[in-house]
Parts: structure tokens; C-alpha cells; sequence
């Protein structure tokens, strides 16, 4: 019988209402693009970013002068500096500067969970320093998946599923159920996570729009150790 703290799994945010409890650390996961993106940006030297769920926000700061990324439908939307590719954050114009981001769907993850305990970013780039630090905490973990305008998607809960994974080897903790079909999904596709999700939705979008580089590295594993975390309306490092 499993102990321990336990981990389960939101499979969209609009779900999270069903999930919320005190004390609880949040890995919000959009692996297609959203966290991704945010881990790059802090791996090139980016001190905060300012996660918006309105267009309009983002405008907002846009026309106060800071850097603002904005995607909807996964295009850069026109007018703005940076889209919800993690290549787009690849560069010297963002370092030491605080970001503001705009997403489909992961930002509105973190604004469902924005009142947890603790708020955490999670992707495959970082997954490594990502379990360890969980593990470390020895507190009830979700691990909330943006899925795609609040529906499932795959790729997601296949990252939620690799850190259930990870975290049942490393530590003491109690998967509940959708953690453990997370984790029995991941088993089945961690040879090769990229053909796997050949025919899920977001890869045939992200694709269509020649996006194929994208999503190989956003599948690449432990390209950072950091680990982003919500401070009040900031993502900022741990």
C-alpha cells in the first residue's frame, strides 16, 4: 500500500475547482508550448514574467513598454514582440528584462490555480529539477494539465504521467487515479513520446502550421533546471 503525500492529476483547468485543497503545490503543464516557453525564458536570463489570460492585458502592458509575448490558436498574434515558441525566448533582448505572456491555454491554467499553496511550472525541459525539488517539499501535489480550451489533450497529461512516474521512484507518495492512468499512459509512450502523439490534435495543429521543431524540443528532456514559481502575479525563480 502506497504513503505519503499524495499526486493526482487535473486533466484541464476547468476542472480545478474539483481539485483545489490547502496546502496542495500546483505544476501547471502546457508541454505545447506555454511552459515550455516560460522555462526557456528563464534559462536565457529573463528576471520575471507577468502570466495574462486576457488579450487585452496584454495590450495594456504592451502600451506601458514591456516586453509582451501573445499567442491565441497557437499563431503569434500580430503587434506583439513574441509568440508561444520556446525558440521565440532564445535570445539576448529578454535577458534581465520582466516579460508579460499571453496564452491559449496555459496561462489561463495559472490563473484557476493562482490562489494555491504554491504554484509551480512544469515542462520536460526541466522535468529532472522539477521531481526533485517536489519531492523535497513533502507536500500533496496536482499536477494541472492546460489541456486545449479546457478539453483534454494529449501531450499534457503524458508529461503529468512522466513526473507521477518519476516521483513514485524517488519518493514516498500516494498516486491516486488519475495519476496512476497518467503514469500507465507515460509507460506506454516514453520510447518515443514524439511518435506517440503522431495523431494527437495539438501536434497535427502545431504541424499544419510548420511548427515540427517546436514540438521536438519541447519533448526534449532536462534542457534547464529551473523552476519557475508563481509570486503573486509574478513567475519568477525559485
Amino acid at each position: 500500500m502506497q504513503h505519503g503525500p499524495t499526486i493526482d492529476v487535473c486533466l484541464t483547468p476547468y476542472l480545478y475547482p474539483v481539485y483545489e485543497k490547502e496546502e496542495q503545490i500546483v505544476v501547471i503543464i502546457d508541454i505545447l508550448r506555454a511552459t515550455s516557453a516560460i522555462c526557456t525564458a528563464f534559462q536565457y536570463g529573463v528576471t520575471k514574467i507577468i502570466p495574462v489570460a486576457s488579450v487585452e492585458e496584454a495590450t495594456k502592458y504592451k502600451q506601458q513598454g514591456y516586453l509582451v509575448g501573445a499567442e491565441r490558436n497557437a499563431q503569434t498574434l500580430d503587434g506583439f514582440d513574441f509568440g508561444n515558441s520556446p525558440f521565440d525566448y532564445m535570445t539576448e533582448r529578454i535577458k534581465n528584462q520582466t516579460v508579460v505572456i499571453t496564452t491559449t491555454n496555459g496561462t489561463q491554467a495559472i490563473e484557476a490555480a493562482k490562489n494555491a499553496y504554491s504554484v509551480v511550472i512544469g515542462s520536460f525541459l526541466n522535468i529532472t529539477a522539477l521531481c526533485n525539488w517536489l519531492v523535497s517539499q513533502n507536500k500533496p501535489i496536482l499536477l494541472l494539465c492546460s489541456g486545449w480550451k479546457n478539453k483534454f489533450n494529449l501531450e499534457d497529461t503524458l508529461f503529468a504521467g512522466a513526473v507521477a512516474n518519476t516521483l513514485s521512484q524517488i519518493g514516498v507518495f500516494k498516486l491516486l487515479d488519475a495519476a496512476l492512468a497518467a503514469k500507465y499512459l507515460y509507460l506506454q509512450a516514453h520510447e518515443n513520446p514524439y511518435k506517440f502523439l503522431n495523431y494527437s490534435s495539438h501536434k497535427e495543429r502545431l504541424s499544419a502550421l510548420g511548427l515540427k521543431e517546436d514540438i521536438k524540443y519541447c519533448l526534449a528532456v532536462d534542457k534547464t533546471n529551473v523552476i519557475p514559481k508563481l509570486d503573486e502575479n509574478y513567475l519568477v525563480l525559485l
